[in-house]
């Protein structure tokens, strides 16, 4: 072959790596909980959350399911987002809010070691992507959950029936059906950090242990179970400990597997409810979202 040729040849190769670096890239998803609000299949949709101009993580999308209708019919929309932008050379960090956690973890127990089409990430209007070069891959590719209030132990709000009975949703939100729903430590190596809020109200006292006026501490925390438990903050003598990152909390019960807790609301300052201005315990989301999903 020519020096010539071999200019060229190399020349071509290096034009294709280059765009194959450069079609690389980094996407926050939001997946809302119970309630809803944002359009499905609108990407740029975040009235769930807050004004959309607000900074909550490199190239945010926000993945908008009803959060009225059981776990299972509504996880199609989840895993249309993860194709859309967790696959092929792109990668992506996720942020849920209450319900939200239930949904990724049983969309990671579920379809986390399924064959995912990689997918361009440009959507049509009912949040589809078309396809990137026709190739599979397992799984998405995710470096990470935080979870604001998670929701995936379910809540004794519905338990009791405090909220709305007829919604499928919070029949999944009961907690022994949120607890058996799944294996929570099935998640396919991706680690959840928990952001657990301590902002109760003044119908706390149907929720056990520390609580953020809607999900309890055994559930915002990740704490393995077939059912909830009472769990709280250091400065409560009376209640065994909610422990940071891994560890065993006090008494002896243990997060499901990687499962962390990043934040517990020793001030008890922030409660669950996002308001549509990225409230609560989202507020503190959104700000681990903005120094660390770059």
């Amino acid at each position: 072959m020519s020096l010539k040729r071999i200019f060229l040849a190399v020349a071509v190769f290096s034009l294709w790596l280059f765009a194959g670096v450069a079609s690389a890239a980094n996407y926050t998803l939001w997946v809302n909980g119970r309630g809803g609000g944002g359009v499905i299949g609108d990407y740029t949709s975040f009235t769930y959350w807050g004004p959309a101009s607000t900074n909550a993580g490199i190239n945010k999308k926000a993945v908008n399911w009803d959060g009225y209708n059981s776990i299972a019919s509504q996880n199609g929309t989840i895993r249309d987002a993860l194709d859309c932008f967790c696959t092929g050379n792109n990668w992506c960090y996720i942020a849920t809010h209450s319900a939200g956690d239930l949904m990724m973890g049983y969309t990671l127990a579920n379809y986390g070691g399924s064959a995912r089409v990689k997918k361009n990430a440009v959507a049509n209007s009912s949040g589809q992507c078309g396809d990137a070069d026709g190739t599979t891959q397992v799984g998405w590719n995710i470096k990470w959950v935080r979870a604001a209030s998670g929701a995936a132990g379910g809540s004794e709000l519905s338990d009791v029936g405090s909220w709305a009975v007829s919604e499928p949703l919070v029949q999944d939100l009961k907690t022994t059906t949120a607890r058996a729903m799944y294996n929570h430590n099935d998640t396919h190596n991706v680690w959840f950090y928990m952001y657990a809020g301590a902002k109760g109200a003044w119908y706390s006292g149907i929720l056990p242990g520390q609580d953020d006026s809607a999900v309890a501490y055994h559930s915002t925390g990740g704490v393995a179970g077939s059912a909830g438990q009472a769990l709280c903050n250091p400065a409560d003598w009376f209640c065994n400990d909610l422990t940071l990152g891994t560890a065993v909390n006090e008494g002896g019960s243990v997060k499901w597997g990687y499962h962390s807790v990043a934040f517990r609301d020793d001030a008890e300052a922030f409660n669950h409810y996002a308001n549509s201005n990225w409230e609560g315990i989202v507020s503190v989301v959104r700000a681990a979202m903005v120094s660390n999903a770059i």
